[in-house]
């Protein structure tokens, strides 16, 4: 008896990975760098893809994050915004590491799969982790 508990429970527990949630959709760049003031610095500004900016003094090169969010008990847009919000940070933190002064050409990256939005970000949101991808341009330009 007690084995066929066992059976039943480790049968249960690998066909949960059949149900496993993965929702991807689209999220307004200006609602989530607003839904927590403050925590993106103005330092670095941010141009996603198709937004106009000053000229390009120099480029760093093309940077990639990959942020994961936990993402249980709150809603998909909550945790995407967040998660969004840390991609960013990556981004911004890593042009002060090259001595760039902006990021550009901002693109979603979600499983390898670009998409270029000036207002909108891709994330891909489960039960239990939200996730997103960017790439971005580090550069100096023009003041």
């Amino acid at each position: 008896m007690k084995g066929r508990l066992i059976s039943a429970a480790l049968v249960a527990c690998l066909s949960s990975h059949a149900f496993a949630r993965d929702t991807i959709a689209n999220y307004p760049v200006a609602a989530a760098l607003a839904s927590e003031p403050d925590k993106v610095g103005d330092d670095i500004p941010l141009y996603f893809a198709g937004q106009n900016h000053p000229g390009v003094v120099k480029s760093f090169g093309e940077f990639a994050t990959n942020k994961k969010t936990n993402a249980f008990g709150k809603s998909d847009e909550t945790a995407c915004q967040h998660v969004f919000l840390s991609a960013v940070i990556e981004l911004q933190d890593r042009a002060r590491k090259e001595g760039g002064n902006a990021v550009i050409n901002i693109k979603s990256n979600y499983r390898n799969e670009l998409r270029e939005s000036p207002t909108e970000f891709t994330c891909g949101a489960g039960a239990v982790i939200a996730g997103v991808a960017l790439k971005g341009e580090v550069v100096t330009l023009k003041k």
